[in-house]
């Protein structure tokens, strides 16, 4: 729209999290609040402080931080159709990494066709992520959010939620299932807080033309749509927002045509697809040596033989030969295949549970990557140890030797097999 500046909508936001943000002192002046101030640009402008925004953190509850970057744009030079948002952040003046979000889709306007399973990439499907955001008159300075607070629906200028919408099915018995496939209009839909878990009740989304809500249509919804949710358990009853409270807004039938509800300006909400990526590492007080991007980020498993010669294939990306697999505190001999995949050998479960030869219990352990100079990055995977279905005959007194005979048999084999 000619040398109109493209901004985000929803703007990117960033949430900081630990306490150890807090720990180390702020001795470099001017730097943010303990010190940690953050720029987000383009992966296209890494290089330009022109096209680079500087993030201010605010102070949350529960030891976090949030800043959010409302200015920032995409040029109307850049012709890309695709491109990912990269995040560097400083602590005390000394830089703690980058970090590159998935990659984000250019919609400048809504799709004015009949959208259809074409248009896959355009329409949202049950199980995905969306934002919701109100915008009276078309006023920048008037946008709200759809947001949770304090484990409840509110309307916000400046934090923004992200919803998993899903389709809800058998309501008329009075229990429903969640079912996949493409939101359609006039389907049931729930909307839940992918942080919270705080859902709002399940509502029938209409499309929305001219501030009339069209009950009659059953397309799919599309990114930037504008749309309604109407209560189920009241008739014609709306999601408002209503200087900045969300309210229920009883809509009227239109005196033209009765397949049409007249709604107010509050009750128009724009749905956008969405998207969260998650960081997160442990470091000791001392100063670092090295960034600690990229972080390795683990996205599978996949459990090979069994007993004592048992392996783990871990999933993921940006894995080093500089990292290992440890098993809650028990660190396991590692093997790097490629920056998309390592091989480990599990641990045997005596480690874990004493008098592991009559275990009847379950034993889960969380997984995580250490690199060589003692960075830790947590993951959200673990392993688990099931029972035996028969113990193993009582042991005897030479036992203890065989075993460990047996485990260096097993430890050569493993290298054996690193090496092949």
């Amino acid at each position: 729209y000619g040398n109109e500046k493209r901004f985000f909508c929803p703007p990117p936001c960033v949430y900081i999290s630990g306490r150890g943000w807090r720990l180390r002192p702020d001795d470099t002046k001017g730097q943010g609040r303990y010190g940690l101030i953050g720029y987000m640009c383009l992966d296209s402008s890494a290089n330009s402080l022109d096209d680079t925004f500087k993030l201010a953190f605010d102070d949350l509850t529960n030891h976090r931080m949030f800043a959010s970057a409302k200015s920032l744009y995409i040029s109307d030079q850049d012709k890309r159709k695709h491109f990912r948002l990269l995040l560097r952040l400083f602590l005390s003046g000394q830089e703690v990494g980058s970090f590159q979000s998935r990659m984000i889709k250019v919609i400048s306007k809504p799709s004015q066709k009949r959208q259809s399973m074409k248009n896959a990439d355009l329409c949202i499907s049950s199980g995905s992520r969306v934002a919701l955001f109100n915008r009276l008159r078309s006023q920048t300075v008037s946008t709200r959010f759809l947001s949770v607070d304090r484990h409840a629906a509110v309307a916000s200028s400046r934090q923004w939620t992200a919803f998993t919408i899903t389709l809800v099915q058998g309501l008329d018995q009075g229990d429903y299932i969640l079912s996949e496939g493409f939101i359609c209009y006039s389907s049931v839909v729930k909307l839940v807080c992918t942080e919270t878990g705080v859902a709002l009740p399940p509502m029938v989304i209409r499309k929305v033309n001219k501030q009339h809500a069209i009950l009659d249509v059953d397309e799919p919804v599309s990114q930037l749509h504008k749309c309604s949710f109407q209560f189920r358990e009241e008739a014609h009853s709306y999601l408002c927002l209503s200087n900045d409270t969300l309210i229920q807004h009883q809509g009227s039938f239109s005196s033209n045509d009765p397949g049409r509800v007249v709604l107010s300006d509050g009750c128009c909400w724009t749905i956008i697809g969405v998207e969260a990526v998650e960081f997160s590492f442990n470091q000791n007080l001392a100063p670092l040596h090295s960034l600690v991007s990229p972080v390795p980020v683990i996205t599978g498993l996949q459990v090979s033989g069994g007993g004592h010669v048992a392996t783990l294939e871990v999933q993921g990306e940006n894995f080093t030969p500089h990292l290992k697999i440890w098993f809650s505190c028990q660190e396991s001999e590692t093997m790097f295949r490629s920056p998309k995949s390592m091989l480990c050998v599990i641990p045997d479960v005596s480690v874990f549970g004493e008098s592991w030869r009559c275990m009847r219990r379950v034993i889960t352990v969380p997984l995580s990557l250490m690199r060589s100079d003692g960075l830790i990055y947590r993951s959200s995977y673990s392993f688990t140890y099931t029972p035996e279905l028969q113990p193993p005959p009582p042991a005897r007194g030479d036992d203890a030797l065989l075993e460990s005979i047996h485990q260096e048999f097993t430890r050569a084999n493993f290298h054996l097999f690193m090496q092949s």
